[in-house]
């Protein structure tokens, strides 16, 4: 039976999460400078999946799940990511940015899955558009449009893995962390074929030529801390208790993302984006408790 309110150690580790994908943002920001993005991206699942593979076993899943999985919320994703903060997106703000991939799995859900949308759900969604259109406005030296662009496609892959990891349910109960394990086989290619097509060889062999001790650091915490260890302990907390318990946790994010990018970097945010954040982040509470607060509101018959 599941447990109403986490323990605290679990609740410690809920944190903890947090804190690791929040950095993972400022460690992005590391890895690009030394690396081109595609390549990035090669390093990083190929690290996860190697050694890892050798401990999990592949769950028995259809190839194609571990495909569109692959792509989509891997490949997909940290691709326009990774090339958005390479463009100059500040890492805090590419943090903040990411988290209207809820309201994108929101539109997409009903689309392919015809999941209707609550009233919270439609205020919500006006929120966050309106915050995101404010951020969007606040382009130039400090924040390149192409930048801000980028990280929006890449919460649309985001929440096109989304209905990807939803349809996995018919296949429950499997090893969520060893899937994520055996799915990181399937980015190195298409990033390596990336990396070669748009980056060249020549940006490869420089990059493996210069290879550095951060470089490496920054490959490693990708694969390691905000892959492996972070699916691993989210994966095990969804599976312990409500999901309306775990999941208000990742607004925390950015937070965690700002304050790194603020600390490490000096990123600066224009009051406009204090507003488009504040707007967003309302728009994913609304979207998240709207529905209970709307109930209580309702007068009894």
């Amino acid at each position: 039976m599941k447990q109403a309110s986490l323990r605290p150690a679990d609740l410690a580790l809920a944190l903890l999460v947090i804190v690791v994908w929040g950095v993972n943002f400022a460690v992005i920001k590391v890895g690009v400078a030394g690396v081109p993005p595609f390549l990035l991206g090669a390093m990083r699942f190929a690290l996860a999946a190697f050694p890892a593979l050798l401990v999990f076993r592949p769950p028995k899943l259809p190839l194609r799940l571990y495909l569109a999985y692959g792509l989509t919320i891997s490949v997909g994703q940290f691709a326009f990511l990774f090339t958005a903060i390479h463009l100059g997106m500040p890492s805090g703000l590419a943090s903040l940015v990411l988290q209207s991939q809820a309201f994108f799995t929101m539109f997409f859900a009903a689309f392919w899955l015809k999941e209707r949308w609550q009233a919270n759900q439609l205020v919500g969604l006006l929120l966050a558009a309106g915050g995101l259109a404010l951020i969007g406005s606040a382009h130039g030296a400090s924040m390149p449009l192409v930048g801000f662009g980028l990280t929006v496609a890449a919460a649309v892959m985001w929440a096109c893995g989304n209905i990807v990891t939803r349809s996995l349910n018919r296949y429950a109960p499997f090893n969520q962390t060893a899937f994520v394990v055996w799915a990181s086989l399937v980015p190195p290619l298409p990033f390596l074929a990336l990396s070669y097509l748009l980056e060249g060889p020549q940006a490869i062999g420089a990059a493996l030529r210069n290879f550095s001790l951060p470089s490496f650091g920054a490959v490693a915490y990708l694969a390691w801390a905000a892959t492996l260890f972070g699916y691993a302990v989210w994966t095990r907390l969804m599976g312990r208790y409500p999901a309306n318990r775990v999941a208000p946790f990742s607004m925390l994010v950015p937070v965690v993302g700002l304050s790194t990018g603020w600390l490490v970097f000096g990123e600066a945010l224009q009051p406009i984006h204090f507003a488009g954040g504040a707007l967003l982040m309302l728009g994913l509470l609304v979207n998240l408790f709207g529905g209970p607060w709307l109930a209580r509101l309702r007068p009894a018959n």
